[in-house]
């Protein structure tokens, strides 16, 4: 299984601070929220990676490429911890780095791996959004693809005013957490939607997903959406929804940032030291 990361949007919900910087690379405790999202398809066992750009977010994949530079400073000094963490992130996948030339939507921008893809089954992680659990999201999704042999993505359940902010999903129960979708309509206003399920940005796909995105009118904000292609998918064979009980942190709202820093430190190496900026608050 592969897996494709899109990353090219300009992350607008966050200027000033993306004007330069891709919110992808926004730190998340002691690194980039797309490095986050990597690990995260590396621990499901997934190593081939295509990373969907734009033109403007170089810095991304120069955060994955060797630095021989810094590296030969860094033994220089004796930093071979250090030395040892930049050397494990050059090493980490099998990265592909794929331009979006223009920015269409999320359906549009994983269009753009389909020869990477091929007819290989393939995860899609969105690259803003840092998904924590035991099983990894991921993993989870890549397990019931195994069982099921079915497309299939993650949800949780969301507010009536949340809604519009999400695509949303209905169907039949069929398992613990398992639902067999039957509809799902890009960010309903609450009087439309059909239920409080939201995708969460975590899917597993067979490569027919590609067919219906080219069959895709562009819809919701004028975009090729991954929701109505998924819409059409799930028409034409079984397609399933999986409730993940873990944590999502969507790093385009500030309130998700903030949160993530605080809560994924508290898990880390750092926890001690947040204890003590607390402390003096």
């Amino acid at each position: 299984m592969k897996a494709v990361i899109p990353a090219a949007g300009f992350g607008t919900r966050f200027l000033p601070l993306t004007k330069a910087q891709p919110k992808e690379m926004l730190p998340v405790v002691n690194k980039p929220t797309i490095q986050w999202v990597v690990e995260e398809a590396v621990d499901a066992g997934i190593t081939d990676i295509a990373i969907i750009t734009g033109e403007h977010k170089q810095s991304i994949e120069d955060h994955f490429k060797p630095t021989k530079k810094l590296e030969s400073t860094l033994e220089n000094l004796g930093k071979f911890e250090e030395l040892e963490k930049i050397r494990k992130l050059n090493d980490i996948a099998n990265l592909e780095f794929i331009i979006q030339k223009e920015q269409k939507g999320l359906g549009h921008a994983i269009l753009c791996a389909e020869e990477f893809v091929g007819d290989c089954p393939f995860a899609v992680l969105l690259g803003d959004t840092i998904c924590v659990g035991n099983p990894n999201c991921t993993k989870g999704l890549v397990d019931l693809f195994t069982e099921k042999q079915a497309s299939i993505f993650s949800v949780e359940e969301v507010t009536l005013e949340e809604t519009k902010r999400y695509g949303i999903v209905s169907g039949e129960k069929v398992g613990e957490g398992i639902m067999l979708v039957k509809d799902l309509v890009e960010k309903p206003n609450p009087e439309d939607a059909p239920s409080l399920l939201g995708i969460q940005g975590r899917y597993v796909f067979k490569s027919d997903i590609f067919t219906h995105l080219k069959m895709t009118n562009s819809g919701s904000g004028g975009e090729i959406q991954l929701t109505d292609a998924m819409n059409s998918l799930s028409k034409v064979q079984q397609i399933y929804s999986w409730t993940f009980n873990g944590k999502r942190y969507d790093i385009g709202t500030m309130k998700d940032w903030f949160q993530s820093h605080i809560e994924l430190s508290f898990e880390s190496e750092f926890s001690q030291v947040l204890k003590e900026v607390i402390k003096k608050l």
